[in-house]
């Protein structure tokens, strides 16, 4: 079996909702959303996880996630840092914001040696998207391609009822990605509404179109394509040091144009929940409730 690495992006602070969502308990027993994330992890197959976090947030996360799961699977820290630059470049003094999912995916390239699944701290993706994104890492390719992955969720199975949200709606050919645009969806009575977000273009969705939720699967030659990418992007945003974002759905599209990888899209059926806004957090709570009492995960969870 091949040894494969959750990556698990808990840097940024969750603005809307108001605080660390991470360490937010939904389950019955005190259980945060990436303990789900890391018990499916487990029990499909892989075998290390990896957190992204800020360097001021180590001795919470430790103290909490980390002495739950510690002895059920090895755990390092990596920490994402506004002053983690190339060499010849400074973060503006005023700059708070880390430089977003790519530049934080870069910040593991000293630790993961081995294909790797990157995740949100703060979504619940469920069984089986893990699964099938295991599956798929597990596939020998025969391609001189680098060979990468979406899951894609039915958009419909990623909506909240509490307000808009921001998905990656996947424009797809044999089954691979050849766009992705970032839009904000939202449900208004039969239709799905999306707005992208680059031009604001509004155009509707059908329920089982397949979007991004930030679960993607690499190895690790990502890291050296990520190196070299950040340092164009900031050539090209010198005059925007304060506000700009290195993006790995943006550094996706740039290497299928450049025909640097191929990237799947892995369709799931699973139901994504989170906590948006506040008012989410009883639905996410509700669900888990009614997987345990569907036998799909223990009431207390690493018992």
């Amino acid at each position: 079996m091949k040894d494969k690495t959750l990556l698990i992006m808990a840097a940024g602070m969750g603005s809307r909702f108001g605080g660390l969502k991470q360490i937010e308990p939904i389950g019955p027993n005190g259980e945060f959303i990436i303990d789900y994330s890391i018990y499916d992890a487990i029990r499909n197959g892989f075998t290390k996880v990896v957190f992204i976090i800020k360097e001021e947030n180590l001795e919470i996360f430790k103290d909490t996630v980390g002495r739950r799961i510690e002895s059920k699977i090895p755990v390092e820290y990596v920490f994402q840092k506004v002053e983690s630059l190339p060499q010849g470049y400074t973060a503006p003094a005023d700059r708070i914001k880390p430089w977003g999912t790519g530049h934080a995916i870069l910040s593991a390239k000293d630790v993961v040696k081995e294909p790797f699944l990157v995740i949100n701290s703060d979504d619940f993706y469920g069984n089986d998207a893990f699964k099938v994104a295991s599956e798929f890492m597990s596939k020998e390719h025969n391609s001189d391609k680098k060979e990468f992955s979406i899951v894609g969720y039915k958009v419909i199975n990623t909506l909240t009822e509490n307000g808009s949200v921001k998905r990656g709606v996947c424009n797809i050919e044999n089954g691979r990605l050849v766009g992705l645009k970032e839009s904000k969806i939202e449900q208004k009575g039969d239709i799905i509404e999306a707005e992208a977000l680059a031009d604001g273009e509004i155009f509707n969705i059908i329920p089982n179109t397949l979007v991004s939720m930030n679960m993607l699967t690499f190895t690790p030659d990502l890291f050296s394509y990520l190196d070299s990418k950040f340092i164009s992007f900031l050539e090209e945003n010198k005059n925007n040091m304060d506000k700009c974002e290195y993006l790995i759905p943006d550094v996706l599209a740039m290497g299928v144009k450049e025909g640097y990888c191929n990237v799947s899209v892995v369709e799931t059926d699973a139901k994504w929940c989170g906590v948006t806004y506040k008012e989410d957090k009883d639905g996410v709570v509700n669900y888990i409730q009614s997987l345990i009492n569907n036998g799909d995960y223990n009431n207390n969870l690493w018992q």
